[in-house]
């Protein structure tokens, strides 16, 4: 029978041992947990500042909403309902004036597919006081008209384009589609002028 018995008063630890194989991992570790700290100390201070730059953006937006408040208070009196409306009729005429066919047609031209034509071409201004175009179109088959509503989504000049109808001809003769789209004109060329 055999004894292990320490009489020491400490007990013999083999402490390199124990620190080679655990003191790298240990330390990794501590630095990996000093580099999140960092990281969470600077994104607490960066989103401190945002915070305050958001208040600072929302105090603006609140101070233009009371202006235009105040702008639409004064124009709403009696005294200037007259030049209000005569100031929104003379600026109507202003960008319908502006419209160019021209223009239109050759921003259509770069977009049309081949099998396609415009049948008619409606412009409007809608009710954010954008320029909206109401094209009917006529194709051989439907594919032409959802062609031209993708190659409009990637066009600059033409914003939000809708198929909103569709009919087919007579036995499959063709197919005729209302496209609606918000026209963007270029404004460096008439700028340029």
């Amino acid at each position: 029978m055999r004894l292990d018995i320490n009489l020491a008063t400490r007990p013999y630890e083999d402490a390199r041992e124990f620190w080679s194989r655990w003191g790298i991992g240990v330390g990794a570790l501590g630095v990996v947990t000093l580099v999140l700290l960092t990281l969470a100390v600077h994104g607490w201070v960066k989103a401190g500042r945002d915070r305050q730059s958001i208040r600072h953006l929302e105090q603006q937006i609140a101070e233009r909403d009371r202006e235009r408040a105040q702008a639409q208070t004064f124009l709403e009196l009696d005294i200037n309902r007259s030049t209000r409306d005569q100031s929104q009729f003379l600026n109507g005429l202003i960008q319908r004036k502006a419209f160019s066919w021209t223009r239109v047609f050759e921003d259509l031209e770069r977009v049309m597919p081949s099998s396609l034509h415009v049948v008619s071409l409606k412009p409007e201004l809608n009710d954010q006081n954008q320029l909206e175009l109401e094209m009917k179109v006529a194709a051989d088959n439907r594919e032409g008209a959802v062609d031209l509503v993708h190659r409009m989504e990637g066009s600059k000049r033409f914003q939000g384009a809708q198929l909103t109808g569709e009919t087919s001809g007579d036995q499959g003769a063709g197919v005729s589609a209302t496209i609606v789209a918000v026209y963007v004109p270029d404004t460096s060329i008439r700028s340029g002028k």
